[in-house]
């Protein structure tokens, strides 16, 4: 089948979905756009920022569109590239887009707050912070997850029978971690110019194209060779930064400029798909059961995360993002609008993977970011662009898919560790609790923890993130479930996603723990890799259900208490 048929049936039904079931939603659930959000109620130029709704927009498609839509997708193609079509388009449409959208609704509608603290306004105290450790734990295994894919990408070295040479890719590895670096430096020249200045619509673009371009031009000329060690510790230099920075510094100038770039992917791959309109080689189904990875229920499910529906997301929905929107009618872009397009990448990346593969359905050799990476650079160098630019650019955007998620799940890790300590009234807390809940204390916690997981490595890592972060999604689900029938909102349609996602992720979990615990049984175990995966997955699975226990006889006990309304301040009170 011809690949750019696929892409044109998934787009369409994509934004029939955005158009048809969001704009249903929007108006089912009530968006006023004349209502105060908190980011203008409780500006403190740190968190509560109010800000355009495009640059909101750029921020969490920035954030969510990590390794998942483009790792997912080609590793769950085994099973044929069908099944993994169908899930993207559906789950983005009526799963992932929903949750999304859904956490961003109810955290603006009640000052900002994170998934944790609606827990506790919903559910209680007690799964207030049996959500937040869970949340905490997951924002471990991402930051370990992504963190060794980042330094992995940029290295410059191989390692063979015992002696480290120069790879063949070690200019252009090299290249984009000089980008990457550029790109924190770029971004907080940007973020001082915006504030200073105010630009909005064309002089923003202008200014926000011109440090994109910079950061490229000049770290293609002068690359930065350095093993995978030393690309480690500046990652988690520059997400230490970005979770202790403002948002307007850092964070959302970086997401900005970043969103050009993945603009620039996407429209390459289209374009490229358009031109060449490769065929389909991936065969369109192989069988339910797949040697390596197992029975596609639950696999595919948890392994094609965040092209169709991803926990992770949110927590930027409710914990970074919600506290910028400066005006409610951007939710629907913002929440439902941004998981769409990351559907649409997600195909994208299917698509690419399967023109890379041979006539007979043979998957292309390489981990799927260096298969997707080379099919657009391929596209770009087709228009013209020279190799070694178009083997950066596309370098730096795979590196930074990962690299946008890091930097909002440290600070969503940090923010987590703060409100598992905390109490309602800080300034007269014990010093220890202080000490805690201090800004700078929890990154470093968080953040070294996430270090010490990276030595399990990315690959020992994800089979427990897609598992993490599906339950993650359910859990999120059915506290969106209680909000809205506490006040009187529609919440059907979130029980089908709701039950499914449960059922998925506690298999997929149980599973996992079997073979960990065979692989123990066989002697054939090592405690640092699969030890301490077992010890996390017990861990995500008691929380998962006591909290799902916890909410989930919330949601049959609670009755209807009435729709928030909106007082003078602009915030939201129980009507």
């Amino acid at each position: 089948m011809n690949t750019l048929v696929i892409v044109l049936i998934a787009a369409v039904c994509l934004l029939a979905g955005y158009i048809l079931y969001g704009r249903w939603l929007a108006n089912k659930w009530g968006v006023d756009p004349k209502a105060k959000t908190p980011a203008c109620a409780m500006e403190d130029g740190q968190d509560y920022v109010p800000t355009d709704g495009w640059t909101v927009f750029a921020h969490q498609f920035s954030s969510i569109a990590g390794a998942g839509p483009v790792t997912g997708a080609i590793q769950a193609a085994v099973f044929g590239w069908l099944p993994v079509l169908l899930w993207v388009i559906l789950g983005g449409i009526f799963f992932g887009a929903v949750t999304d959208f859904g956490a961003l609704y109810a955290s603006v509608k009640n000052e900002g707050k994170s998934m944790g603290l609606l827990i506790e306004t919903y559910i209680g105290k007690t799964g207030r912070k049996l959500f937040l450790l869970f949340c905490w734990l997951f924002t471990l295994i991402v930051i370990a997850a992504f963190a060794d894919m980042v330094a992995g990408t940029f290295n410059a070295y191989t390692v063979k029978d015992g002696v480290t040479a120069l790879s063949p890719a070690a200019q252009t590895n090299g290249a984009a971690g000089s980008i990457s670096l550029l790109f924190i430096v770029f971004a907080m020249v940007f973020g001082l110019i915006q504030k200073k200045l105010h630009l909005t619509g064309w002089k923003e673009t202008a200014v926000g194209l011109a440090c994109t371009a910079a950061a490229f031009a000049i770290g293609m000329a002068f690359p930065l060779t350095a093993g995978k060690e030393t690309w480690s510790y500046l990652t988690f230099a520059y997400i230490f930064m970005a979770a202790v920075l403002p948002m307007w510094f850092l964070m959302q100038p970086r997401d900005y400029m970043t969103t050009f770039m993945f603009a620039g992917m996407i429209i390459g791959a289209v374009v490229g798909l358009a031109v060449a309109h490769p065929s389909m080689n991936l065969p369109v189904y192989t069988g339910f059961r797949n040697e390596q990875m197992g029975d596609m229920f639950p696999i595919l499910f948890v392994t094609v995360a965040c092209g169709a529906v991803s926990g992770f997301h949110s927590l930027v929905s409710s914990g970074t993002s919600s506290k910028t929107i400066s005006n409610e009618r951007d939710m629907l872009k913002v929440g439902y609008g941004a998981m769409v397009l990351e559907s649409l990448l997600a195909v994208l990346a299917l698509c690419v993977a399967g023109a890379a593969a041979s006539a007979d359905g043979t998957p292309a050799a390489g981990t799927p970011f260096q298969i997707f990476s080379a099919g657009v650079a391929g596209f770009l160098e087709m228009f013209g662009i020279p190799v070694y630019a178009a083997q950066c650019f596309m370098t730096m955007c795979v590196s930074a898919l990962a690299l946008t998620s890091l930097d909002s799940v440290a600070r969503i890790g940090r923010m987590s560790f703060q409100e598992l300590f905390s109490t309602d009234d800080m300034k007269y807390a014990e010093e220890w609790r202080k000490v805690l809940c201090n800004k700078y204390f929890a990154t470093v916690v968080t953040l070294a923890c996430g270090f010490i997981l990276t030595k399990i490595g990315y690959a020992n890592i994800w089979p427990l993130f897609g598992s993490a972060n599906q339950l993650l999604s359910g859990l999120v689900l059915i506290t969106l479930c209680v909000f809205l029938k506490v006040t009187q909102r529609e919440n059907r349609t979130l029980l089908i996603p709701l039950v499914i996602m449960l059922c998925v992720t506690f298999t997929a979990l149980i599973e996992r723990s079997i073979a960990l615990v065979n692989a123990f049984g066989a002697g054939t175990a090592v405690f640092m890799v699969e030890g301490l995966q077992l010890i996390i997955a017990a861990l995500l699975m008691v929380l998962g259900v006591i909290i799902v226990y916890t909410s989930g006889r919330e949601l049959f006990q609670k009755k209807a208490e009435g729709v928030k309304e909106t007082d003078k301040s602009g915030l939201q009170t129980e009507a």
